[in-house]
């Protein structure tokens, strides 16, 4: 049996109530966007090697487990939350697949080695190091979501360094951020490939980004359909209902 602390919780992660996840109001819960990158990076289905950054509560290794026999290593620098991706994993029986690090994506290099891995996904902190005033009081949720420990540029750097040539790199972000994921993609040799833009429902602008690129990759882009996630009666979409829930 799992070992709860604190304010913990045990989750169903899938509608099948066939993986449960270990979940703290306080400290990590995963949203939407974790769910929506899972099911959109191109990842090997039998074998290969696959890399989560800023893996949080190691949501995304878990969705992915569903749909690959990779093996799957996430990093997360928070060491409760570390903890918490420790257990989730040992509780799904999945430690011979997925594996956790407690570290700074920054110094990998000495654990993961150089280009060492097919795909590296990643869920960074989409705003910028706040002012002192932005701080929220709950220091989790500042590192989470805000640029305190790692920016979008080490995290790119990052994904360059252990993806393999012609590997990929899936990111899922703020729209507001696209020119300057881009611009770090192409100064790091990682070619954008696909993008898809998520929309609250129709009507609204834009509220996330979807984007994949290839180390090494030649110059050709897909921009794909939009991605609405509500109708107007405030359910889901048929493809946000398929994908959420499988």
């Amino acid at each position: 049996m799992v070992k709860l602390y604190d304010d913990e919780r045990l989750d169903y992660l899938l509608a099948d109530e066939s993986m449960k996840i270990i979940q703290s109001p306080t400290a990590f819960a995963f949203s939407l966007d974790a769910v929506l990158l899972a099911h959109f990076a191109s990842i090997p289905l039998k074998r290969g090697t696959i890399l989560d950054l800023c893996t949080g509560n190691a949501v995304i290794p878990l969705l992915m487990s569903k749909r690959s026999n990779a093996k799957i290593t996430g990093v997360e620098i928070q060491e409760r939350i570390f903890q918490m991706a420790e257990r989730s994993i040992e509780f799904n029986n999945l430690g011979e697949q997925l594996s956790v690090i407690h570290g700074d994506l920054k110094e990998m290099l000495p654990v993961l080695g150089h280009s060492s891995f097919d795909v590296v996904t990643c869920n960074p902190p989409y705003f910028r190091s706040p002012k002192a005033t932005e701080h929220n009081e709950n220091e989790y949720l500042t590192i989470a979501r805000h640029e305190v420990y790692c920016t979008l540029e080490d995290v790119v750097k990052a994904c360059k360094l252990h993806v393999r040539p012609g590997g990929k790199v899936a990111m899922v972000h703020r729209p507001g951020r696209l020119v300057d994921i881009i611009t770090l993609f192409r100064q790091n040799k990682i070619e954008p490939k696909r993008i898809q833009f998520v929309y609250p429902k129709h009507g609204k602008e834009a509220n996330m980004l979807l984007v994949e690129g290839i180390r090494d990759g030649k110059s050709d882009i897909k921009i794909l359909p939009p991605l609405y996630i509500y109708r107007g009666d405030g359910s889901y979409t048929e493809e946000a209902r398929s994908i959420i829930y499988g």
